[in-house]
């Protein structure tokens, strides 16, 4: 009876084991790490730099802390960086708690917060080529990431991705310069890399029906957006409240229960026979693959843009704090969750292409609207419509680059969602490392604009995928027929790789 408990409790972890939603859990909470620790930093890096480099701000806290003992007033030291940014709200506690003149120190600081104003525009342009960092490297690493899963599985580059990731998130607790945020920042590339190809590559194979392909592609898709959801309100409430280091230990904690789930789940491993698919280079030259890679950038280059330029850009104009720099992403990141999960099984129904390219229309007039914004309550129809288009690309889209693999190569999948990643990655290494020079040199709503136009030219390309023909007829029968057979063969060497 004993045995009988032993071997039921055995059989029982072997099946949950192998269960494929518990591979996209995993998958899920990779993509959800990886993006919380990108958008984290968002609303940090502008105004720790800004304090990091920039005297002006001891002068305020002299200013302030004068104030205070001259006034008997501890509120003016514990809220200096808030007065800093509300000058009429610095007015009325100095009038109501100071009772002699104080109109030099009001002049004082007003003319600091105009020249923290010229100093921030400055800035644009670091914070841009810090935040391109991490796609840059990105960008160069998936071309090795993805042959590379064909040779050994996906497994050990997913893990690999995992430990790098923590790497990255240390560097950025301890960080005290620029130069150590941006080596952070570009190390999170390599993680990137290894997290994304593999984990997108393993879906698609253990989700070989189109269909259910989609559903999970849209749900694993969810993870990214829950990160980039909670990463911006997060990292700014724990740096204004608590201090810089203080959302990278929570996130690298979290990381340890991935890690952990990784080695209990997928023993991390190499496979001991090669899978034989499609070279880069073919890929790189089918024009329909091209395609969609092109639409993959364009869908995500306007949201690039503007992680690093909208907080500067916010607290130029609206004396925004550093949570609601951060709050100011939340409509963008709630809708792309909602919208990954509507259109990943509905964009099927409807035509992908079609999804992707009425989502682009939107990218479009989303993008035009956010300069129109005064305050951050004006920020959120635009952003929630942006978000919501950005869903409706990338859940179209990222099973269409596994379908195309299908019906015109062979279905392997490491490099064709490298190359979905390179295309991701092109966006967000090409829109923040030009941003801050675009909007130096004509504004941030032009910046926006220019982007509009890219995208709604971009978007009736989309018609051509309508009916992507198949290599060649006889293939395309061949691929139908062997299909199944592919399928068990590669769910087998998964198994093996595994442990199962």
């Amino acid at each position: 009876m004993h045995y009988q408990s032993i071997q039921t409790a055995k059989d029982f972890w072997l099946k949950w084991r192998s269960s494929r939603s518990l591979i996209l859990f995993i998958v899920f909470i990779a993509l959800f790490l990886d993006n919380m620790l990108l958008t984290t930093v968002v609303p940090i890096v502008p105004d720790y730099l800004y304090r990091l480099h920039q005297s002006t701000v001891r002068l305020q806290d002299d200013t302030y802390k004068f104030l205070a003992k001259n006034c008997t007033n501890n509120e003016l030291v514990k809220r200096r960086d808030y007065f800093a940014r509300h000058p009429v709200q610095f007015r009325v506690i100095l009038r109501t708690y100071c009772n002699w003149t104080v109109d030099w120190a009001i002049n004082k600081t007003e003319s600091e917060n105009r020249q923290r104003t010229v100093i921030l525009e400055k800035e644009n342009e670091w914070v841009g080529i810090m935040f391109a960092s991490k796609a840059f490297v990105q960008l160069l690493t998936n071309p090795f990431v993805g042959p590379l899963t064909n040779r050994i599985g996906y497994s050990a580059p997913m893990f690999t991705g995992f430990v790098i990731m923590i790497i990255s998130t240390l560097i950025f607790a301890s960080s005290g310069s620029y130069a150590l945020l941006f080596i952070a920042r570009a190390i999170q590339g390599v993680g990137s890399a290894c997290s994304s190809v593999s984990g997108l590559g393993m879906l698609a194979d253990r989700y070989p029906e189109d269909v259910e392909r989609g559903k999970a592609m849209g749900t694993a898709l969810g993870g990214l957006a829950l990160g980039v959801l909670i990463g911006p309100p997060f990292g700014g409430f724990m740096y204004e409240y608590i201090g810089k280091a203080s959302p990278f230990i929570v996130l690298a904690a979290l990381g340890l229960f991935d890690g952990l789930l990784q080695m209990t789940v997928l023993k991390p491993g190499v496979v001991s026979e090669p899978i034989e698919g499609p070279s880069l280079k073919t890929l790189i030259k089918d024009p329909y693959i091209l395609l969609v890679a092109g639409a993959i950038s364009f869908g995500n280059i306007g949201i690039a843009m503007m992680e690093p330029s909208l907080p500067i850009w916010m607290m130029s104009t609206m004396r925004a704090s550093e949570f609601q720099q951060g709050a100011a992403f939340l409509p963008a990141s709630v809708s792309y969750l909602i919208g990954t999960n509507l259109f990943g099984p509905m964009a099927h129904k409807i035509g992908r292409w079609l999804c992707c390219m009425i989502g682009l229309f939107l990218i479009s007039f989303a993008l035009i609207g956010v300069p129109f914004a005064t305050s951050i309550y004006g920020l959120i129809i635009p952003n929630a419509l942006l978000g919501f288009a950005i869903g409706m690309v990338d859940s179209s889209m990222m099973p269409t680059m596994g379908y195309l693999v299908d019906i015109r190569h062979a279905s392997v999948y490491g490099s064709v969602y490298a190359i979905a990643d390179v295309a991701f990655c092109l966006g967000y290494a090409v829109g923040p490392a030009l941003s801050g020079f675009i909007v130096h040199a004509f504004g941030f709503p032009a910046m926006l604009y220019m982007i509009s136009f890219l995208c709604m030219c971009y978007a009736p390309l989309l018609v051509l995928l309508r009916n992507p023909p198949a290599r060649d007829e006889r293939k395309s029968l061949i691929a139908n027929e062997n299909q199944s057979t592919f399928t068990y063969t590669r769910s087998k060497s998964l198994d093996n790789e595994n442990g199962f």
